[in-house]
């Protein structure tokens, strides 16, 4: 995921100490019941949508600013799936460590060619859900919890 400018400025001061920020994921389907996919760039892995929340931006908006600014759909955030801070910090290559309290939201495709809109891809792609490329746990977990009906998850106090 590229870095944010605000996330910039905070490391000029900051240096490598580790940060908690606020991550959102998307969960996108079509209209045949398929999930948007991109192969980042940063670790060749397929995932769920994601990214940073910019100061002041609602986690819905992240979510579908996101959805397009790295697959070109439009979406819109239909409900939040689940709720969770994530239990491991993140070290980058460049030394930088970050932990997240991830917002997954179920989305839904409105328009726009599913295609990389970005540098943060590598491919992007519609999926059967029992014909899914290799996911992690968090991605597979994420589409999971999309899928229920129910309310959102979150791990109870």
């Amino acid at each position: 995921m590229a870095t944010p400018d605000f996330i910039r400025a905070i490391r000029v001061t900051a240096g490598h100490q580790l940060l908690f920020l606020p991550g959102v994921s998307a969960v996108v389907f079509n209209e045949r019941g398929q999930v948007l996919l991109d192969r980042r760039a940063d670790n060749g892995a397929w995932s769920v949508i994601g990214g940073i929340a910019e100061p002041g931006e609602e986690p819905a908006v992240t979510a579908v600013r996101e959805v397009y600014e790295e697959t070109a759909v439009h979406c819109v955030a239909e409900r939040v799936a689940l709720v969770q801070g994530l239990p491991k910090p993140i070290t980058y290559p460049n030394g930088d460590q970050c932990q997240y309290m991830d917002i997954t939201f179920r989305c839904r495709a409105i328009g726009g060619e599913a295609r990389v809109n970005d540098d943060e891809s590598l491919e992007v792609g519609w999926f059967d859900l029992d014909a899914l490329p290799e996911l992690n746990e968090f991605a597979r977990f994420r589409i999971a919890q999309a899928q229920l009906e129910g309310p959102a998850w979150f791990r109870p106090a």
